[in-house]
């Protein structure tokens, strides 16, 4: 700012200039203040996630898939075959692009198919390599295309007295059978029994399966599905809850949700709408008990992660591989923080919740951490803009001089004693020693003064140690408390509400396992 000299000015047009230099560097400070920090330097974030809610996970609440037809049978389900007359399992020879064969004695990568469904009956396999399971044109079993059609597309018959005894259907009319271990062919009429004898059944054997937001909605299919789920989300969290939540020592709230909830109430099939309204429900809550919302996109197009809390079909992880994935994710960002800017009870958006190293690269992340901080600020200074780390990152602080560059950042790390075989036999003390030395020091080396602030934005106080007592439990909910409060963003609990007691922050506080 260039000055001027005030000796030429008159006394009354020197007490003017001086007022107006007084109100820009008044409303530079303002502005400076406002962007993304808090003013209380004490305060941090006691939150709850309210996980299972707006963005479906079976193991959270079970009974929302009860109703599903051949409900064993849903997207992403995996499924290996065995020939009841040469004792082998199926497999894509090369693990895809080229024919089926049944010579496997075991069953491993190549010899699972993934289940896309269609109908309750009627599916799509995909094999290894990405391609689906079709019939060329002399009726041999192949996998070529990268699209499924009309000859990638099969009925699979379960036997009545044992399901697990299954023949598949071509839409060729006729059977799969296992002619030899080299060759699996369309065109067995099906007309023999359920015996050893028939080359046209196959003993199924499920190695993994999914359940979450995409899973129960195109299990339900599209006259069911909207009212399981709009049912789900109105009752599943209430504003009851946000009144237990504030009057229990938290003061905020993390809520996971999908990408489609930016085109409520239409989303692309199989979504259904109306999450965008209880979203709505939980900021009038939230505001109504002076909570503070954290948004968090769970679930970004095309699945950040392989799991059903990314809402992926079938584990395979297509974000990032192109700029189209990135950019829609930006504008979901763009969409909830332009809808809830002015709620006084919007703290922070959080751009992606575990993205999945390396398929996930840094230069992934960082693209969509610049892009969807930029459009946070389009809309709002004061909202924090939380950026989670890379699960699987071989260096925790990867994000931090990129953060630290963008005022009011916050990096998200998860702690949990579980997930990894280091914790499968340890003790009690030894969990206890595990959160006060390592969590410390993990804590300790994303936590840099100049950097951005810090957030354990998932843990829970559940742990692999067999026969633990009452007491046991509050140790270690203490341990993390105490350990986890240093962080300077602070800290969520995964999850309110869950089948699982100790998952449930609600089933801990109320049999007093957990007191704020």
């Amino acid at each position: 700012m260039q000055l001027i000299n005030m000796t030429t000015y008159s006394s009354c047009a020197k007490k003017l200039l001086f007022i107006y230099y007084l109100f820009i560097i008044s409303s530079f400070c303002i502005f400076n203040f406002s962007y993304g920090r808090n003013l209380n330097p004490n305060f941090r974030v006691k939150a709850v996630n309210l996980g299972g809610w707006l963005l479906t996970e079976g193991w959270i609440k079970p009974s929302l898939f009860d109703g599903i037809p051949n409900k064993d049978f849903l997207d992403g389900t995996q499924l290996q075959f065995k020939s009841v007359t040469v004792g082998k399992y199926l497999c894509a020879e090369l693990g895809g692009g080229n024919i089926i064969v049944a010579n496997r004695t075991d069953a491993s990568g190549w010899e699972t198919f993934k289940i896309w469904r269609i109908n309750s009956t009627t599916f799509n396999f995909r094999v290894f390599n990405k391609e689906f399971v079709g019939i060329d044109g002399s009726g041999n079993v192949v996998a070529l295309e990268n699209k499924a059609g009309n000859s990638e597309t099969f009925e699979i018959v379960r036997n009545s007295d044992d399901p697990n005894r299954v023949r598949i259907k071509s839409t060729n009319g006729f059977f799969l059978q296992v002619k030899t271990e080299e060759l699996v062919t369309a065109d067995n009429g099906g007309n023999g029994g359920w015996g050893d004898d028939d080359p046209s059944v196959f003993i199924i054997k499920t190695s993994g399966r999914l359940e979450g937001e995409f899973q129960i909605t195109n299990g339900y299919g599209p006259i069911m599905a909207p009212q399981v789920m709009r049912e789900h989300w109105r009752t599943y969290i209430v504003e009851e809850d946000f009144k237990f939540i504030a009057s229990n020592g938290l003061n905020a709230v993390r809520i996971p949700i999908g990408w489609w909830i930016a085109s409520d109430p239409t989303p692309p099939k199989p979504y259904v709408g109306g999450s965008l309204h209880a979203l709505d429900n939980a900021f009038l809550w939230a505001r109504k008990y002076g909570l503070k919302v954290i948004i968090d996109l769970h679930a970004a197009p095309g699945s950040q992660n392989p799991w059903e809390h990314s809402s992926n079909r079938d584990g395979t992880i297509e974000w990032g591989k192109t700029d189209d994935t990135i950019q829609q994710t930006v504008e979901v960002i763009d969409f909830l923080t332009a809808r809830y800017a002015k709620n006084p009870s919007l703290y922070a958006v959080e751009l992606i919740n575990e993205p999945l190293a390396p398929e996930v690269t840094l230069d992934m992340v960082k693209k969509l951490y610049q892009d969807g901080y930029n459009a946070v600020r389009k809309h709002s200074s004061t909202a924090y803009v939380v950026m989670s780390n890379r699960l699987g990152s071989p260096d925790a602080t990867e994000l931090l001089t990129f953060a630290s560059g963008l005022k009011g950042s916050v990096i998200d790390v998860h702690y949990y004693n579980l997930f990894s075989n280091i914790f499968d036999n340890m003790s009690v003390q030894q969990n206890l020693d595990y959160v006060n030395t390592n969590r410390t020091d993990q804590l300790n080396t994303v936590t840099q003064s100049n950097g951005p602030l810090t957030f354990v934005g998932e843990w829970v106080a559940e742990w692999q140690v067999r026969d633990a007592t009452k007491e046991d439990y509050q140790k270690y909910a203490n341990a993390q408390l105490e350990v986890f409060g240093r962080a300077t963003f602070g800290w969520a609990y995964w999850t309110l509400k869950n089948v699982n007691n100790h998952w449930s922050m609600e089933w801990m506080i109320k049999n007093g396992y957990i007191k704020l």
